[in-house]
């Protein structure tokens, strides 16, 4: 399983998940606390009312011991497992009012970031044959980036920069402000790591020729047909076949193939965190039927 609960990470996560619980609980759950009594005990099943891949049961097991520490969360699935509908993914037993109480935090993080997972995998199988690399970018939900790329890479995809202090990105806006391509390369190169890459946006040949003639690292082609995408790609390998090449902008699962025929190296998707269909997933209590739902 691709690790997520490691490290600093896993105290921040914590921290997320309480203030999560914070918004959501309040002063608290009045409808559980005035309708069953104290001291119910029940056992929930988790389980699919869609088709596609899991991601986040590491997070919903640590939302149920954030909750009540007494609760007993079983895992039937891996994230990354491909699951249909009806399956029970998961088992939750003990305080009904812990169960209920984080039932729909728990939920909603299944639902996204298996929704990511599973459009992020049908992404990397339209690229099946292909060694073009599938990235995310930054179009991530505010608070919820680390688990949004870590469900990218659940899928089958790979992460991009996890944010503006990672890697030097000149878009057409910096280009514009510092005044052309060449001088925003020369002026980053001045002040950045050695280790750190500088990747320049282009929107055509004449831009590409800039970007080689600056030294860029990395050469994305925004928003380009596949003709012109063709002639850039030719260009920058005869150049410097050393240059990773980028394409972007508007890919669609009818399209990407096609992208990435013409060479590139890299294709990012800012759909697969911001557009995305979240799976429906339930939690029923006292409902298990031979490990499935009929």
């Amino acid at each position: 399983m691709i690790e997520l609960l490691s490290g600093s990470y896993n105290e921040t996560l914590r921290e997320q998940i309480k203030s999560w619980l914070a918004e959501d609980i309040g002063s608290g759950d009045i409808t559980t606390a005035s309708t069953i009594p104290a001291g119910s005990l029940s056992k929930a099943v988790i389980h699919m009312k869609d088709s596609g891949v899991v991601a986040g049961m590491p997070v919903a097991q640590l939302v149920f011991e954030i909750v009540d520490p007494s609760l007993e969360f079983e895992a039937k699935v891996s994230d990354g497992d491909s699951v249909t509908h009806g399956t029970i993914i998961a088992t939750v037993e003990g305080s009904t009012h812990s169960l209920l109480t984080g039932e729909r935090l728990a939920l909603n993080l299944l639902q996204r970031l298996s929704g990511i997972a599973t459009k992020t995998q049908s992404f990397v199988k339209a690229l099946d044959g292909l060694p073009t690399r599938l990235v995310d970018t930054r179009k991530t939900t505010p608070g919820h980036r680390m688990l949004e790329k870590y469900a990218v890479r659940v899928g089958g995809g790979h992460n991009h920069r996890f944010g503006l202090y990672d890697a030097v990105m000149i878009k057409d806006n910096h280009i514009k402000g510092a005044g052309g391509i060449r001088a925003a390369v020369e002026a980053s190169r001045r002040v950045i790591p050695h280790t750190m890459k500088i990747e320049v946006e282009t929107e055509s040949l004449e831009q590409v020729e800039e970007a080689l003639a600056s030294g860029a690292d990395i050469i994305m082609l925004d928003n380009m047909d596949t003709q012109l995408m063709k002639q850039a790609v030719m260009l920058i390998k005869e150049r410097s076949p050393h240059v990773v090449v980028e394409a972007s902008g508007g890919v669609r699962i009818d399209t990407i193939y096609s992208m990435a025929a013409c060479g590139v190296d890299v294709i990012s998707v800012g759909g697969l965190t911001y557009s995305f269909h979240a799976l429906d997933i339930s939690l029923d209590l006292n409902e298990k039927k031979g490990g499935r739902f009929s």
